[in-house]
């Protein structure tokens, strides 16, 4: 194991900079605190995706950012590993901590295995089985290729072992996600989203019943019949409440053409948010209708009710534990399944899972510095 006096962290995405700010900041507030250095691919280029972040969550501006941004899976993993490797080289980190599944943390994992860099991994040991899905993928690589495996729930160290991956790599230490939410709560209450939206009117504390849709997998939104039926069943959800629809820019143009034919006037298309206000939205919602992972995690620990449009999922404690039901877009009648999927969870007796807590970034540190 490394001595970790210089860590060298890599973000592309919104769910990379949301792990990654309590750990900077942890390691930042140690007595004596390592060299850190912090590289954005690019991945997340919009204002709303990136920038936007960086500031809310206080997490220091990129010391480099690569600007690898577009193309496809495979163009972006090339010319991320084409571009890492000059700054680790000149850094020469201890370790390298990657964050996720997106390809900004297979480019990190692979860079730190072929330069002999030692790899963390925070939120290792997640599976959902799915070979179809980029993620799935990315996540199993990673976890092999590295030597400190950070996992957010005991399933997750079940599923390493199972990959007959060293038990002395794996550390339970909880969901980073959730320190991050936890320290966030007060901006979280004080944000002015509800009303910006006519959700709720200024100094009154009732607030208009709506949900929140959320879409991003290329299996949701890249065929047009199928988007269609999924938007119609959603948006004649009884009782016809406000839908709150933050578009994905992937999709924004199509989305907007399909929901104009639907006749979905209950949905209200709206640009990505920031992570306070878009929280606010979590907290306070009747249901979300999603098929992020995230916001699986995000909900539980909020007791928002939350429907995933998916057959498999990842994070199998949002199921067992939380108040995630999974339900198979494909399926006929999806309408009637979400509107009793809805019903069902508000009675459901859902806890927070162990260690999800406030304090993962702080065990991290105790297992890095040690």
């Amino acid at each position: 194991m490394a001595n970790n006096n210089k860590i060298l962290h890599i973000v592309g995405a919104r769910p990379n900079f949301i792990k990654a700010a309590p750990l900077i900041k942890a390691l930042k507030n140690q007595p004596n605190p390592c060299e850190q250095l912090l590289i954005h691919t690019g991945q997340h280029f919009d204002s709303n995706m990136s920038g936007i972040f960086f500031n809310e969550l206080n997490l220091p501006m990129p010391d480099i950012n690569l600007e690898v941004s577009g193309g496809n899976g495979l163009q972006q993993l090339s010319e991320m590993l084409i571009r890492i490797e000059k700054p680790i080289t000149e850094f020469k980190p201890d370790s390298i901590i990657v964050y996720g599944d997106t390809n900004s943390t297979l480019a990190g994992a692979l860079a730190g295995s072929k330069l002999s860099i030692p790899v963390a991994h925070v939120e290792a040991g997640l599976r959902s089985r799915d070979y179809t899905m980029p993620e799935e993928i990315n996540r199993i690589i990673t976890d092999n290729i590295s030597s400190y495996l950070f996992t957010p729930s005991e399933d997750a160290n079940s599923n390493l072992t199972d990959e007959n991956i060293k038990k002395d790599h794996i550390y339970f230490v909880g969901n980073i996600m959730i320190d991050t939410l936890i320290s966030s709560m007060k901006k979280i209450d004080q944000s002015l989203i509800l009303q910006n939206l006519n959700l709720q009117s200024q100094g009154s504390e009732k607030i208009i019943p709506y949900n929140i849709l959320t879409l991003h997998r290329p299996s949701n939104v890249d065929d047009d019949e199928s988007l269609a039926t999924l938007l119609g069943a959603v948006s004649n959800l009884p009782p016809l409440n406000p839908i709150i629809f933050p578009v994905h820019p992937r999709a924004e143009g199509r989305i907007r053409s399909i929901t104009k034919n639907i006749n979905s006037n209950n949905m209200i298309c709206i640009q990505p948010l920031g992570y306070i206000d878009f929280l606010c939205l979590l907290k306070n919602a009747n249901a979300v209708i999603t098929d992020s992972g995230g916001i699986q995690e995000e909900t539980t620990y909020l007791k928002t009710t939350c429907i995933t449009l998916r057959s498999t999922t990842e994070r199998p404690i949002t199921v067992s534990k939380g108040t995630n039901t999974l339900i198979n877009p494909n399926e006929p009648g999806l309408t009637e399944l979400i509107r009793d999927a809805i019903d069902a969870a508000h009675s459901k007796d859902s806890v927070i899972p162990d260690l999800w807590d406030g304090k993962t970034s702080q065990r991290i540190v105790d297992i890095l510095l040690k």
